[in-house]
């Protein structure tokens, strides 16, 4: 893989084709993951104090974004979108990684490393894509922001993009369905454990 930043570059890593066709098994997979971790998760008191610690980071980055995206209306650049540019992506991976902390099966590690590497980065690729046609100000937000890593954030510029959590936005991108998916894999993590 190429070591530029896809953003600054316009160069992507993977084809548009690919990545339009593993943009529709984003879903799937992650039930493949689900199923994978319910089948094979041993976890112990311990492990699983440690994994759900991470997830639970995750889902407070993915609420935290969720409350400050307003999709295809205005480029997000406050809260967690001025640290980096896919914070809802990132909690994802901190979810999806405390979930295989706990289970306690490296085999699920692998396994999420497959699934983020080949179909969560190119949908990360065809939303900037997405988002670099909609919002003419995405470049220069971009060069300053890193894609999955974080930046000590630099001044907001002046703009619609309120620096302020919304309950609202919170709720119409619907992130308490991922909080319901945290709280069934977490209990399914508590039953193992006392089993």
């Amino acid at each position: 893989m190429p070591s530029t930043d896809t953003a600054n570059s316009g160069r992507y890593w993977f084809p548009k084709p690919y990545a339009d066709t593993v943009a529709r098994l984003r879903v799937p997979s992650g039930f493949l993951l689900v199923a994978a971790f319910a089948w094979y998760a041993n976890p112990t008191a311990l492990t699983a104090a440690l994994g759900l610690s991470v997830s639970l980071a995750g889902m407070w980055l993915r609420a935290w974004a969720a409350g400050h995206l307003a999709k295809n209306k205005q480029l997000a650049q406050s809260g967690p979108y001025a640290w980096t540019r896919n914070p809802l992506y990132l909690g994802t991976l901190l979810v999806a990684s405390g979930f295989v902390i706990a289970a306690r099966r490296p085999g699920l590690a692998y396994l999420l490393g497959a699934v983020f590497a080949f179909v969560y980065l190119p949908v990360i690729e065809l939303e900037e894509q997405h988002l670099r046609k909609l919002f003419p100000e995405y470049a220069a937000y971009a060069s300053r922001v890193p894609r999955l890593g974080f930046v000590r954030p630099q001044s907001i510029p002046d703009g619609p993009t309120s620096p302020r959590f919304s309950v609202s936005l919170y709720l119409k991108n619907q992130e308490y369905q991922a909080l319901a998916g945290f709280l069934a894999g977490a209990l399914l993590i508590v039953w193992r454990v006392l089993l």
